[in-house]
């Protein structure tokens, strides 16, 4: 049986002005019918590129200089737009990264999937029964209240799988899934995988993942395809890649995943006694914190932290880990004085600042610095790299123009960045090295606590192991304290001394990383170790080398 999707010689360029950039250089693939191909490797590699040729969605600036994209017998290289419409939802389903923008705010979900419903010719009364049948088909429960909702009123791991399901509503024979987990949390990533692999399994369905995370593809795949500056590397089976890979690259990449770089368990990197992780000098304090939020129209209120109580020691790192609506966010908005807390107290640097307004808490402000999930985000896109340093200078008056240009250059250099970077825009930045700022940014103060939300799950791995080991010196040369917020449990481990487990606003388990997840109490927190990727390939590869010992 010839495959569905074979590519030949793929060339790809995106032009620069005068010049093209080649972003794809002579990739040959074939992906067979109902199987899984895994394309890793970091950003900028090719592997969006790839996908976006298969599916006819390469933007006007690409150009394709040679080579055959063949789907499902249909030459999509230079095909009129008419045809590429035909293939889009009945023979290729895509599943975007970001819900939020693949999704319409002002549309409810069941006109979102009934549009795909249509696709395939389905007309009249039969249409909402196909939207609720793809809607359960994507394990969605509930089907015909979530199809009356929009989007906003879900939580992130309901809107990926509303992708999902439009994606399945057209009965695609392939389904591209462009990095569909990389924002959610371990379980509900384990969950909606799980979920994924039983549909094309059961369906005969092709599945093409695209995502920087070697765990993921290892764990989910039939066949791991590294790519790196637009070329393949290496190909094969999970097991083999994970137990002998051939190429430089692709060891690089097993060493820097959390998942897979210890062979599927998590090693702590700091051993504590149990009298070691008490401590008297906490930086910060949240002592039996209770916060309750009002339901508009509902007349009633919601508990989201129940008595929780979380200390930070001075120079150490303290990790809060859950899945979404655990409480987690809502722990650093009180610790960061952007909440008031119901009940309980919040005391910084022996300060209690439950009760203060803005005036008091404001001078407190330059001791406790943020740095966020996206940096992107983060940074005003008008703002070269030396005005986003030194705004805070400039908001609390300290130093003059000279001074303040010193202080952009000594953080640079802290953060491993050339000075000449000063100048330049967000845009003109990479995602590591614009996270970089993010933290260069949260230490313009000389702040003694800085809360990390999620500060590397949008980057790749090894780009997110250089930011680690980043935080890891500074804290290590400044004396710094964090509290650092994370789904990813082989990612705590790397950089935490200290963790607290929370689920449903309350703390189940608590103490030093060795401890609590060398020997979990919690069913949750057993829980969430066992949905770390990499650990089924890791057992794969295992099993071969016993049978070939």
């Amino acid at each position: 049986m010839s495959p569905l999707v074979t590519i030949n010689d793929l060339h790809v360029g995106y032009a620069r002005g005068d010049r093209v950039a080649p972003a794809v250089r002579g990739v040959d693939l074939t992906i067979g019918r109902g199987e899984i191909v895994a394309l890793v490797g970091e950003s900028g590699s090719g592997k969006t590129t790839v996908a976006n040729t298969v599916i006819g969605l390469l933007p006007d600036s690409a150009l394709i200089s040679g080579g055959s994209v063949v789907v499902d017998g249909v030459e999509v290289v230079g095909a009129k737009e008419r045809a590429l419409r035909a293939l889009r939802g009945s023979v290729i389903g895509l599943v975007p990264q970001d819900p939020m923008v693949g999704l319409n705010p002002t549309h409810r979900i069941g006109r979102q999937v009934a549009e795909a419903v249509r696709r395939r010719g389905v007309s009249g009364p039969q249409v909402d029964l196909g939207v609720i049948e793809a809607l359960e088909q994507a394990g969605i429960d509930d089907a015909v209240l979530r199809a009356r909702q929009f989007p906003h009123e879900l939580s992130g791991g309901l809107r990926q799988r509303v992708l999902i399901a439009i994606a399945l509503a057209g009965r695609p024979r392939l389904i591209i899934a462009d990095e569909p987990t990389s924002a959610l949390d371990v379980t509900v990533q384990s969950r909606i995988l799980d979920h994924l692999e039983g549909l094309v399994r059961e369906s005969g369905t092709s599945l093409l993942i695209i995502t920087h995370d070697l765990a993921v593809a290892a764990d989910r795949s039939d066949r791991v395809v590294v790519l790196q500056d637009g070329q393949i590397v290496e190909q094969g089976r999970p097991a083999d890649i994970l137990v002998s890979p051939e190429q430089d690259y692709t060891k690089r990449l097993i060493a820097a995943a959390p998942g897979l770089a210890h062979g599927g368990r998590i090693v702590p990197r700091f051993e504590l006694a149990p009298d070691q992780v008490a401590t008297a000098d906490p930086v910060i304090r949240l002592e039996s914190v209770s916060k309750r939020y009002a339901v508009p129209g509902a007349g009633g209120s919601f508990l989201a932290l129940d008595d929780v109580s979380v200390e930070v020691a001075r120079g150490r790192t303290h990790a809060l880990v859950g899945e979404s609506g655990s409480g987690k966010t809502t722990t650093l908005r009180l610790a960061l004085g952007l909440e008031k807390a119901t009940s309980g107290r919040v005391v910084l640097d022996d300060v209690d600042i439950t009760d203060l307004g803005w005036k008091q808490t404001r001078p407190l402000r330059r001791k406790i610095q943020l740095v966020h999930q996206n940096p992107y985000a983060s940074l005003d896109p008008r703002f070269t790299i030396r005005q986003s340093i030194t705004e805070p200078l400039v908001s609390f008056k300290v130093g003059d123009r000279r001074s303040r240009a010193a202080r952009a250059t000594e953080l640079l250099d802290q953060v491993a960045l050339p000075a000449s970077y000063l100048d330049r825009l967000p845009s003109e930045l990479s995602g590591g090295q614009r996270q970089r700022v993010a933290i260069a940014r949260a230490l313009a103060l000389e702040p003694g606590l800085v809360l990390l939300d999620e500060p590397v799950s949008a980057l790749d791995v090894s780009v997110q192991e250089q930011i680690l080991a980043l935080l890891s010196e500074l804290q290590e040369r400044l004396g710094l304290s964090y509290l650092f917020i994370s789904h990813d449990l082989a990612v705590v481990a790397q950089v935490s001394h200290t963790v607290s487990v929370l689920n449903r606003g309350r703390v189940v388990e608590s103490g030093s990383v060795a401890h609590v997840f060398g020997s979990p109490q919690s069913e949750y927190t057993q829980e969430l170790i066992a949905a770390i990727p990499g650990q089924r390939a890791e057992a794969v590869a295992r099993s071969r080398e016993l049978v070939h010992d």
